[in-house]
């Protein structure tokens, strides 16, 4: 992770690029080689359809950056792929195609390179206040990111003071770090704390974390499969005492279409899909996160399934009405 920090910070910083149009123009060329191949996964892409797929990017989004590609450059572009987006690109000499496995794209996340290119169109419009605009919000305790990250590698166990939304005062614990989390903007510690005589895996907001010190002493660290443990969930909330189940929801047509381009969960099925219905199931635990969630849709969304799901719903709705009455 910090070699992966520090190759950002190194290549895309402004105060060393002599020309930041080359720069802007490398990002684009990056983020538009890893959609090719992300899309054709089964088959890849041979060098000359990378580069006729490159030409008509830049000549169809009318670009104000030159494309400047050859064979040397898409080495480089490869490197800098594996760096800053952490996969391998393949080559097929069988088939003379380029292309990222399986297990590349399912170990990647998109995030940490759509931030790079809200970065840099920071970087050109941050003297131009009327172009992009960004949400108002308070600290997410990011400041305690590389610290964080440092103890989790290596293992060091840390002390900090954190308040709950739940309480008034702040408590000093010490916790055994295993990874990072985000959920809805914010991001949350997962880490080990003793609790009734016991070690229990919680989750600890960072906006809510002061005075971290990470120690010298280190900890055994258990055998926790974390992504595991998330995979059926959604949100940060753990499962508790729910069962997993499969979740059936209706969404009328037009609220259909977003849930179609920004899938709730990595489960999400298509059942129904037409000019009146988006239907999908979902294989997942229920929980509070999970709840907060489909009622924010409102009547655009209707539980099919399971039934006692369906009911929790409804009678959060009724509560919700005898507020008006």
């Amino acid at each position: 992770m910090p070699k992966q920090n520090q190759t950002i910070s190194n290549k895309f910083q402004p105060n060393q690029t002599k020309n930041p149009m080359a720069k802007n123009e490398q990002i684009l060329r990056l983020k538009f080689i890893e959609t090719l191949l992300r899309n054709r996964k089964e088959k890849g892409a041979s060098y000359e359809e990378i580069e006729e797929y490159l030409e008509d990017q830049f000549a169809n989004k009318d670009l104000e950056q030159e494309l400047k590609f050859s064979k040397k450059t898409f080495e480089r572009d490869k490197k800098a792929i594996a760096e800053i987006m952490g996969f391998e690109i393949s080559y097929s000499r069988k088939n003379n195609v380029y292309y990222i496995s399986e297990e590349e794209l399912e170990n990647n996340s998109d995030s940490v390179f759509d931030n790079l290119l809200l970065v840099q169109a920071y970087r050109e419009t941050k003297d131009k206040t009327d172009i992009m605009f960004f949400e108002q919000r308070k600290s997410r305790g990011l400041q305690n990111l590389h610290g964080l990250v440092h103890a989790i590698i290596n293992k060091k166990l840390i002390s900090l003071d954190y308040r709950s939304f739940s309480q008034e005062e702040e408590n000093r614990l010490v916790l055994e770090p295993y990874a990072l989390k985000e959920f809805k903007y914010r991001w949350y510690l997962l880490a080990n704390v003793f609790q009734n005589g016991e070690l229990k895996l919680k989750s600890y907001g960072l906006d809510r974390i002061s005075n971290l010190e990470i120690k010298n002493s280190t900890f055994k660290r258990k055998k926790v499969d974390i992504g595991a443990e998330y995979e059926n969930l959604f949100g940060i909330i753990s499962k508790n005492e729910h069962a997993l189940e499969k979740v059936i929801l209706s969404f009328d047509a037009h609220q259909g279409q977003y849930i179609k381009s920004l899938p709730l969960h990595h489960s999400q099925e298509t059942l129904i899909d037409n000019g009146e219905e988006f239907r999908i199931q979902l294989h997942l635990y229920p929980t509070y996160d999970f709840k907060q969630e489909i009622l924010s849709y409102g009547n655009r969304v209707k539980v099919i399934a399971p039934e006692s799901f369906r009911d929790e719903i409804k009678s959060e709705i009724s509560e919700m009405l005898s507020y008006y009455s």
